[in-house]
């Protein structure tokens, strides 16, 4: 114990970039996660990756080369992505209301908690979709008045429903806030992939491989699994559906059947703006690294400098801070167009970076980017639902191996 007690105080770099895999392990070992895998990047050169575990925890399959995860909420920042693009060439503004897109929007109302409807303030727009400030809302967030009647439309849980018919049946039931009003997270991101299908005049799908994935060379990347391919999706562990995602039971390493609301085999159809795609650790790293400079690795521009500085910027007024995700604090930080920033690391109780931002999937995938120290890092696993700070802790492990 003495001796490794020493050893601990005096690491050699070496030691260091160890404890990822060391922590990954432990979480394998524990049976908590099947499948881990990591990858660092720090000025363009990898510096860390790695993997632990199974693709298939009972049948004790390897992790193949090129995994392929259903990342979930990471779909977000690539459509949110799409939506800054489409603002540089003068088709999209923040300020644009998105009923001049959906008119069907152009009756909604505001349900308060006592069943009450009220009138909207103002009409809800672009800026509001990309910031989860529209007054949308999910199913399964707990304490929300409105999410029961998202929850009977079955809005996150089926997967045959196109973009087209799930805003019809957005339409038809009420905001739980008024726009603007406060940060809710919600299915506004699904929303937004709908208007840019109809400012783009083309299937969402189809955009995002010619925007994103093909200038990124992100060639695992899409809203399905061809055949070929099957062979490398990571088993999904966890809840089923995202209704039993707040609800906090016992942690399972129980395999799990989310086909219904992420079908694999549905990617000629099957189009969402908040979830739904498949990537690997290699393809949403091209991605990540994208967002610190708005160029590809070979040079091409998907985003201009000023536009990657603006997108950066927190959106969330000091009053509707902290944000919440249900009944869940994110102490620390704000919101910018992609995902969660960081603004007071003094809140924050978990080793990061000044100005990092990011975001993560409802099965444990995570990633963020560090523009300060050129750090990006890129965390996949499946598991649906988990309070395990898995993320919290492989990231930290990332940070003490990068001196």
């Amino acid at each position: 114990m003495k001796g490794s007690y020493r050893k601990r105080l005096a690491m050699t770099n070496s030691d260091r970039k160890n404890v990822i895999q060391e922590v990954a392990d432990s979480y394998v070992d524990r049976s908590l996660f099947s499948g881990i895998e990591w990858v660092a990047e720090k000025s363009g050169k990898i510096i860390l990756s790695g993997k632990s575990g199974y693709q298939n925890f009972k049948q004790k399959k390897s992790i193949p080369e090129n995994a392929i995860y259903r990342i979930y909420s990471m779909t977000k920042p690539i459509t949110s992505v799409m939506a800054l693009k489409l603002v540089e060439r003068g088709k999209l503004r923040l300020y644009d209301p998105i009923s001049s897109f959906i008119p069907s929007f152009e009756k909604l109302k505001v349900m308060n908690p006592d069943g009450s409807l009220e009138d909207l303030n103002r009409p809800i727009i672009v800026e509001d979709l990309l910031t989860h400030r529209s007054g949308f809302t999910y199913d399964f967030l707990m304490g929300c008045h409105v999410a029961p009647l998202y929850s009977e439309r079955d809005i996150s849980d089926d997967g045959n429903k196109s973009l087209e018919d799930k805003c019809n049946i957005l339409s038809e039931l009420p905001l739980a806030y008024q726009p603007g009003s406060r940060f809710n997270y919600s299915v506004s991101l699904d929303v937004l992939a709908r208007v840019i299908e109809v400012v783009n005049e083309k299937d969402f799908g189809d955009t995002l491989r010619e925007e994103i994935f093909n200038p990124l060379n992100m060639k695992d990347t899409g809203f399905g699994v061809d055949d070929k391919n099957l062979s490398r999706l990571m088993s999904t562990y966890g809840a089923s559906n995202f209704k039993e995602i707040m609800n906090i039971g016992p942690h399972k390493l129980e395999e799990t059947d989310v086909s219904a609301h992420n079908p694999s085999n549905k990617g000629e159809t099957f189009r969402r703006g908040g979830t739904g795609l498949f990537s690997t650790s290699q393809d949403y790293l091209s991605f990540a690294r994208m967002l610190l400079s708005g160029k590809s690795e070979n040079g091409e521009t998907l985003l201009s400098r000023n536009m990657v500085e603006f997108m950066k910027i927190n959106r969330i007024p000091e009053t509707q801070l902290p944000l919440m995700l249900g009944p869940l604090p994110l102490a620390g930080y704000g919101w910018n167009l992609i995902g969660r920033t960081m603004l007071d690391r003094g809140q924050v109780m978990s080793q990061t970076g000044e100005n990092e931002f990011g975001w993560a999937g409802a099965a444990s995938t995570y990633f963020w980017v560090d523009p300060d120290e050129e750090l990006v890092g890129i965390i996949m696993t499946q598991y649906l639902g988990s309070m395990w700070p898995i993320n919290d802790d492989l990231r930290v492990a990332m940070y003490q191996a990068i001196d």
